[in-house]
């Protein structure tokens, strides 16, 4: 799976899932972009799938009209030492990703 980590992720937390390719909206020079503009960059580039800490982005955008998986990471907080313990979570969910599109992990 091919998958793009939001700007919202923290830097610090460590994702490392060799069998999926990953890449950050600062590398793919995406910064800054709203919403609807990534979700159709992330179509046009050939991405699967968001990992977000924004449990937002399924109420403000139509998420139906792409072919993209949310991953919706929800802890207690944006601290490193919050979203680190969901990563194994996420790692689990990647491996099960069923044809839903929005997956929340807490």
């Amino acid at each position: 799976m091919k998958l793009l980590i939001d700007e919202n992720f923290p830097q610090k937390v460590s994702l490392h899932y060799p069998e999926h390719t990953i890449v950050t909206i600062e590398s793919a020079g995406w910064k800054g972009k709203k919403n609807s503009e990534l979700l159709r960059l992330m179509v046009k580039m050939g991405f699967d799938g968001l990992i977000t800490l924004d449990q937002n982005l399924a109420k403000q955008q139509n998420i139906s009209k792409f072919k993209l998986k949310i991953f919706v990471l929800k802890p207690m907080d944006s601290r490193p030492s919050s979203v680190q313990p969901l990563v194994g979570k996420l790692e689990s969910v990647l491996k099960n990703a069923s044809s839903k599109q929005i997956f929340e992990i807490e």
